[in-house]
């Protein structure tokens, strides 16, 4: 632990409060350019929904903070679809600030609840 960046430890940290919940994961993860998020059941091991901004309506002019927003209104959109409406949510090594926040506060607005 001691020569772990920091980012390995904000992972390991995040990832073993979430270990022992019963619920579907939010598992977001974030590139340079786009943004993925899935609904991932980790009891069965299957994906229950997934989105990223490259399957959305490409829109040239919005920014990378409104298309975050937009794969949490979609993934939000899928997941209570498939009658999942509690979720925890694992950031993954990101902090909750910008693109993440956003998608988190979209999928909230939505009806998804963590």
């Amino acid at each position: 632990m001691k020569n772990q960046s920091s980012h390995a430890s904000r992972l390991t940290r995040v990832r073993a409060s979430l270990r022992f919940s019963s619920r579907p994961r939010l598992t977001v993860f974030r590139s340079s350019k786009h943004i993925w998020a899935q609904v991932i059941d980790d009891e069965s091991n299957k994906t229950i929904a997934s989105v990223n901004t490259k399957t959305l309506a490409s829109k040239m002019g919005d920014t990378k903070t409104l298309r975050a927003a937009s794969v949490g209104f979609e993934i939000a959109r899928l997941a209570l679809a498939k009658k999942v409406k509690q979720v925890v949510f694992d950031r993954g090594a990101n902090k909750y600030h910008g693109r993440l926040k956003a998608l988190a506060e979209a999928a909230r607005k939505e009806g998804l609840e963590f």
